[in-house]
């Protein structure tokens, strides 16, 4: 199984940025497949990957994710095209639609149809990186704009048909779409025992393409921790969780809240949601279960982690991602390689 880094966060405002730099650095010294840099509300997703192209030699740089809601098509293609040649082939285009709070209150965007929306704003990003004319009659995007002076054109960066794109989906019909379009799966809330729930959609959608499921890279996010001491992991654990199924959306929106609930875990976060939506986060925060904690995150005993991580590879998961823990850039960076270590080792062959 592979190991990529996730550098960033939502809300990320570029402090101790020296130090992610240094993290970054080991983990192409140390063979990570790809970092991926966030976007949300804070620092975007692209300045940093065009830093960090010139500060490592293998590593990935991936997107993940660019908001489709922040940018024309076109100039995701020209971004994705360039940061691919200044990495020498090494970029990948990782897109999602992020949610209606932010693509509504920062971006003064309609969030209705993003399924729709993510379907043509796909095909017209591999229109422009295939070197084709820009010519697309959707429901969302009309390329070149009619009854004015616009015309079709192509991009005059080289073209790069083969450039990897990944989604961030995790409603089924979005799944459907990412084993249909897309060459990988940027994912979140994986729950091995109950990775069909996430897994089986993009499954159809790849097969509807004449693919399978192993035609497309499937990386997850493990939040992996390690420590004897188990209670305490689970109590840095809690607040993270209960802010995915109460804060990451609204209350009538929330994708991860939503995926979760299909794993089988629909009380649990129906009353998470409430109690964080009514603003009682140390309450949301308490009814967030141990069982889930350990079931969705590889946190615990090394023997515990080693097992989750036997779990995700089982579950057909090709790539964990891991990202920085400690204060320090030297603590993150052992945490890395203690990472690195144990996620190779239970994944090998027996």
């Amino acid at each position: 199984m592979k190991v990529s880094v996730s550098v960033g966060s939502a809300y990320y405002d570029g402090e101790h940025w020296d130090d992610l730099v240094e993290y970054v650095k080991a983990a192409d010294r140390l063979g990570a497949d790809t970092v991926w840099s966030a976007e949300a509300w804070g620092m975007e997703a692209v300045s940093s990957l065009g830093y960090l192209a010139a500060v490592t030699e293998n590593i990935r740089l991936g997107s993940g994710i660019m908001q489709i809601s922040a940018r024309t098509p076109a100039t995701t293609a020209m971004t994705a095209l360039a940061l691919d040649k200044l990495s020498h082939g090494r970029f990948s285009l990782g897109l999602g639609v992020s949610g209606p709070q932010v693509v509504e209150g920062l971006h003064g965007d309609s969030f209705a149809k993003p399924l729709a929306r993510l379907r043509e704003y796909v095909e017209i990003v591999r229109m422009a990186m295939n070197g084709e004319r820009i010519v697309y009659h959707g429901d969302h995007y009309e390329l070149p704009r009619p009854g004015g002076e616009g015309k079709a054109l192509k991009l005059a960066i080289a073209p790069n048909p083969n450039l990897p794109i990944y989604l961030a989906t995790l409603g089924p019909k979005s799944l459907e779409l990412t084993g249909e379009l897309a060459d990988g799966w940027v994912g979140t809330s994986l729950i091995p025992e109950h990775a069909d729930v996430l897994l089986d959609p993009i499954r159809v959608g790849a097969e509807r393409a004449g693919r399978t499921l192993a035609d497309l890279d499937i990386q997850v996010n493990a939040q992996l921790s390690v420590s004897d001491d188990v209670d305490a992991l689970l109590e840095r654990a809690r607040p993270g969780m209960a802010f995915t199924l109460g804060g990451m959306g609204s209350a009538t929106t929330n994708f991860y809240n939503a995926a979760y609930s299909r794993a089988g875990y629909g009380d649990i976060a129906a009353e998470v949601q409430r109690l964080w939506t009514t603003g009682d986060k140390p309450a949301a925060i308490a009814a967030v279960p141990d069982e889930l904690l350990l079931q969705a995150y590889a946190i615990g005993t090394e023997d515990m982690v080693r097992e989750r991580i036997r779990a995700l590879a089982a579950a057909g998961v090709d790539s964990v991602r891991i990202g920085p823990q400690g204060r320090t850039s030297a603590e993150q960076i052992r945490h890395l390689e203690m990472a690195i270590d144990i996620i190779t080792s239970a994944s090998a062959p027996d």
